[in-house]
């Protein structure tokens, strides 16, 4: 009876030692203790979907995490750890000979050409060929009209000189007043620009030279003398860098500096998108509906490159033959005329529209620095 009451007595205490709300001391837990308290890999792949911080944050090193990966037999396993690259994989060589070979094509298909200035030997006639080429609407034009010719000289500072003396003037009057100026200076060899800068605006308004235009001849006088402008700089800038740097004389805007690198700096590829008689002579040339404007001018004339100064004097030339107003050309052109037959041109001129006139006017400032005329 006493070892049976023993036994009994210890059976009953035995499942009371580990009781549940009392934790067991850190020595005693056992292995199924760590499984239960320990997550499962299910859990430390999942932890990064739950948060918003990237996979970057994970305080672990990408070496355990490789080491804690899921059951195959786990359904989301697939989205569990995504590995990105730091940088994009470069395109295969494949596609980089492919896109190269594909702009040495282009290149191929529409070759440049490198023209010269139109006072060269032969570059009218190059000019010409390829216009015929490029364009056969154009071929008619050049039929019928004489080829244009540049043969004419000034330095760029005495070009832009008269550029500004002869703005808004018939061309007597601008004649009469350039000739008084080119003898105040001293004769054409002395228009330079400390010359220039020597003579008062009272001086300049005395021989006809209006206040604003003595204004505008000490600028570009000036700009020359601090190093900003020069002769052999204008020769040798690009036509862009050219027309930014022009456009800074005050007086001086678009229209000007496109006449003056035609007509005096012969350059080939100039196209005076604000001319209104050029843009009269796209329109009857491509039959459109209305007058094209300055921005639509470069894409219609595109064909042309790299001669559009030479396409541009052929389209003075058919806007004027189909009775537009007097264009540039047709001024520059009455340029190499004796003086009475150019005032008998300008006598038969039938009044014109405020706006023709304001153009005739602007127009006449190319009568003395042409140096594009028509010839056989």
């Amino acid at each position: 009876m006493g070892e049976q009451t023993q036994v009994q007595t210890q059976t009953q205490t035995q499942p009371q030692t580990p009781t549940p709300t009392q934790p067991p001391h850190h020595d005693s837990i056992d292995d199924t203790t760590i499984a239960e308290v320990s997550p499962t890999p299910t859990q430390l792949t999942n932890a990064p979907s739950q948060t918003s911080s990237p996979p970057s944050k994970i305080p672990f090193r990408p070496r355990k995490i490789r080491k804690l990966s899921p059951d195959t037999s786990d359904p989301n396993s697939s989205q569990q750890i995504v590995a990105l690259p730091d940088n994009p994989k470069p395109l295969p060589a494949a596609a980089k000979s492919a896109k190269s070979k594909a702009v040495q094509q282009r290149a191929l298909s529409a070759p440049k050409i490198a023209a010269r200035p139109l006072s060269c030997e032969g570059e009218v006639e190059a000019a010409i060929r390829h216009l015929r080429n490029a364009d056969p609407l154009l071929a008619p034009l050049i039929d019928l009209h004489q080829r244009p010719t540049f043969d004419t000289f000034q330095t760029p500072f005495l070009a832009l000189t008269r550029s500004i003396l002869y703005q808004q003037l018939a061309y007597k009057a601008g004649n009469s007043i350039y000739t008084r100026f080119v003898s105040l200076c001293g004769g054409e060899a002395c228009v330079v620009p400390e010359t220039v800068l020597a003579q008062t605006p009272q001086q300049l308004r005395q021989i006809g030279v209006s206040g604003r235009k003595a204004s505008y001849l000490h600028d570009l006088a000036r700009k020359y003398q601090n190093g900003i402008l020069s002769d052999a700089a204008i020769v040798n800038m690009d036509d862009k860098s050219l027309f930014t740097m022009l456009t800074m004389v005050n007086g001086i805007g678009s229209w000007s500096v496109h006449m003056f690198m035609i007509f005096s700096l012969h350059r080939p590829d100039v196209l005076p998108i604000n001319d209104l008689s050029m843009r009269k002579g796209v329109q009857l040339l491509y039959n459109l509906d209305e007058l094209p404007r300055p921005s639509q001018m470069e894409h219609l004339c595109e064909k042309w490159r790299p001669y559009r100064s030479v396409a541009a004097c052929y389209m003075w030339r058919f806007s004027e033959s189909k009775g537009a107003p007097s264009s540039a050309a047709a001024v520059a052109a009455g340029a190499t005329l004796p003086p009475q037959q150019q005032q008998e041109e300008q006598q038969q001129q039938h009044p014109q529209h405020p706006q023709q006139q304001q153009l005739m006017d602007s127009l006449s400032s190319l009568i003395n620095i042409g140096a594009c005329t028509w010839g056989p």
